[in-house]
């Protein structure tokens, strides 16, 4: 028999949104089989049974499964089965991940994992918008403790309209890639791409996307209604009161007020350290408290950080509420890198290297998006321990650093130049020297002075920012700080990273643990961030470095493009690329060629890319009568000589064209390997193309 289920639609942006309870995937704590349009995504939410031990966060993991089958594709390489997760998938758990994670307890220790299976892409409808919305209706009509529902919309700029839950194709065209989470009352997270979107614009996208998010809601509440289970009890994790006491009577709060306000992280980690020590020696005896020493510490931290800043107006290194820490710009820290360039601000320094290369260099992308197949320009960013003065092994980039890269390339993205204006795959690298606060930012800051070092024609600088927020216990009491540092990240309520240009935002991420932010706080939020912004641009990085240079480095390849016929490609190619390589050996170029008949000649050597040029053009060429050739002399007859002009592309000058005198051997005037000028005589009585040695003289 069939199973019974139930099914809810509504109509979102002009297509169907349905939702499957019941239909599969029965054991897990909640699951919905999500349609839109037509694509699928399975979504479950499960928990563990107890909470897991030792531990002082809330274990949430986050999956977005891309299967190949569900756009008709076999993975490519050698295993034929889908592999780690790629690019987007982190990108899509981590916005999934962002907004839920402040709805579960604050000290809810059951293990949970949200999944969310692709199982079939329609490009019109998007599947990361699909899973985040599954995401939150399978947790609302689970039993595990949530407290939703929150819903998801994504916004499109074209022909400055806004566009509800783009398609693909509109998406490759949009100014604007926002995508906004929302409770039924606020804002919960915002990410964006833009170019350069006006802030008030952006405030207008933002809440569009918050109204559509409010019908979501309402739809979600009809499904809870029928389907949601009882939520469950779990084990309640809490300092015992008798421990704060006793902290507290030993380290009043003025002595904590001393041990964190500092200027330098080290000074207050050693503040903090010499705090530890002292209340494990004093509760030596009981040995029940020993463990919860390090999370009581932290909470007392945030307690005195939070009073300090929002009621006092303190913060942890004595700075203003909108002061930006001290910052410095530098450039060409390296000889032969192609670009370089670092920016500090207070105790966070990131250095970005730019490295430049041929287009057959750009990034090959096997994913869900038909629209989306390469990537020219490539940020990675990279946080090892040192820079925070730990000691742990690396082990390659985990979805932290994926997020931050991916964010600094999406603030890059909109003032690169085109593939015509600037021929390049372009690759910048960012490396955290040291951190307390706001590397991604730092590293849009050092990319955009790295770029124009390396010549890279960009439109405009871009700087990014981040700000601050501590709220109190009423939706008007909070204080929003301009350029939080670490302390301030881990004890405040938001991380609000802004970057854009003198003229507009190119990209946002927003990240809180409050249940929302109101419209007030957004707004000031956005015009902190382009005050801070627009000083970053004009007293730190324009000094710096004003435009980019006019040409690429002295050791950065340097690119030429020329057009030929398509229809002469195969010629240049030449069989099994015979005539391409002998070109490639002959000048140490890389050659690049579209199917448009576009030519990209890549070397370090001038003359190399220059010699390639000709070879490409005489191949190309129709050989016109009374126009004066060199060629190389590859085979010598009784009736005359053959020369190679170019790879590929041979003519033959008569034993009576050599000279003007009689020749009676070939070889008393040429030997194999001579490069000699001729003469091109038209065509012969045999319709072939004629060559004269004697007449170029």
């Amino acid at each position: 028999m069939a199973k019974e289920y139930k099914s809810f639609s509504m109509e979102l942006a002009g297509r169907t949104l349905r939702v499957e309870v019941g239909h599969v995937a029965a054991q897990a704590n909640g699951a919905a089989l999500m349609y839109y349009g037509d694509t699928c995504v399975l979504s479950t939410a499960t928990a563990s049974e107890k909470p897991r031990d030792g531990i002082d966060f809330f274990p949430l993991s986050v999956e977005f499964e891309e299967k190949m089958y569900s756009v008709g594709k076999i993975p490519g390489g050698f295993n034929k089965r889908e592999g780690k997760a790629s690019e987007n998938a982190v990108l899509t758990a981590r916005v999934i991940d962002r907004p839920m994670r402040p709805l579960f307890p604050k000290d809810y220790r059951n293990d949970v994992t949200l999944n969310n299976l692709v199982l079939c892409v329609d490009q019109t409808c998007s599947p990361e918008l699909t899973a985040m919305l599954g995401s939150a209706i399978a947790t609302c009509i689970s039993d595990i403790p949530f407290d939703g529902p929150c819903a998801m919309t994504q916004v499109g700029l074209i022909d400055g309209e806004f566009v509800i839950n783009p398609s693909n194709e509109q998406k490759s065209v949009s100014d604007l890639a926002l995508t906004v989470a929302s409770t039924r009352e606020k804002v919960i997270m915002i990410e964006a791409g833009a170019n350069e979107v006006p802030e008030d614009k952006m405030i207008e996208a933002i809440y569009a996307a918050h109204d559509v998010n409010q019908e979501i809601i309402k739809f979600i509440d009809q499904i809870v209604a029928e389907c949601g289970k009882e939520k469950k009890d779990y084990e309640h994790y809490a300092i015992p009161e008798e421990l704060n006491a006793a902290m507290k009577e030993l380290f009043p709060p003025e002595a904590m007020e001393e041990a964190v306000f500092a200027d330098e992280k080290q000074t207050r980690d050693a503040n903090i350290r010499v705090i530890k020590d002292k209340l494990a020696e004093a509760f030596a005896d009981k040995e029940e408290w020993l463990p919860l020493i390090d999370d009581a510490v932290y909470q007392y931290q945030k307690k005195t950080v939070r009073k300090m800043i929002l009621k006092d107006h303190k913060r942890p290194d004595g700075r203003a509420i909108d002061q930006i820490r001290p910052l410095a710009a530098e450039i060409d820290l390296f000889a032969r890198t192609h670009g370089s360039a670092m920016f500090t601000r207070g105790q966070t320094q990131i250095c970005t290297i730019t490295t430049l290369a041929p287009l057959s260099d750009a990034q090959k992308v096997d994913g869900l998006n038909e629209f989306v197949t390469s990537k020219r320009y490539m940020h990675h960013y990279n946080f090892p321990s040192y820079s925070v003065g730990e000691t742990k092994p690396s082990r390659g980039p985990g979805r932290r650093e994926i997020g931050h890269g991916a964010l600094a390339e999406r603030a890059l993205v909109p003032v690169l130049p085109s593939e015509e204006e600037f021929p390049y795959a372009i690759r910048t690298v960012s490396e955290t020297f040291e951190s307390n606060g706001s590397t991604s930012q730092a590293s849009i800051c050092a990319s955009t002075m790295s770029l124009m070092a390396a010549g890279v024609p960009i439109k405009k600088p871009v700087a990014g920012i981040s700000c601050g927020l501590v709220t109190g216990d009423a939706d008007d009491d909070y204080l929003v700080l301009t350029d939080i540092q670490g302390l301030e990240d881990f004890f405040g309520d938001m991380d609000f990273k802004v970057a854009g240009t003198h003229d507009g935002i190119t990209a946002i991420q927003m990240d809180i643990k409050i249940h929302g932010l109101t419209r007030p706080i957004v707004e000031e939020a956005i015009r902190r961030t382009k005050q801070a912004r627009e000083y970053i641009l004009t007293e730190i990085i324009e000094p710096c470095i004003s435009e980019p240079r006019k040409e690429v480095g002295e050791f950065a390849p340097k690119i030429q493009q020329i057009k030929i016929d398509p229809s002469k490609i195969g010629d240049v190619v030449g069989q099994k690329g015979k005539v391409i390589n002998q070109i490639i050996d002959e000048t140490g170029v890389k050659i690049d060629i579209t199917d448009d008949g576009a030519v990209s000649i890549c070397g370090v050597d001038k003359v190399g890319i220059q010699k390639a040029i000709d070879m490409i053009t005489m191949i190309v060429s129709d050989f016109e009568e009374g126009c004066i050739y060199t060629g190389k002399v590859v085979s010598i007859k009784e009736f005359g000589a053959f020369l190679e002009f170019a790879p590929g592309k041979e003519g033959m000058v008569h034993i009576s064209k050599l000279d003007k005198k009689r020749v009676n051997h070939v070889e008393d005037v040429l030997t194999l390997g001579d490069v000699i000028k001729v003469k091109c005589m038209g065509k012969d009585k045999m319709g072939r193309i004629s060559f004269s040695k004697k007449d170029a003289e």
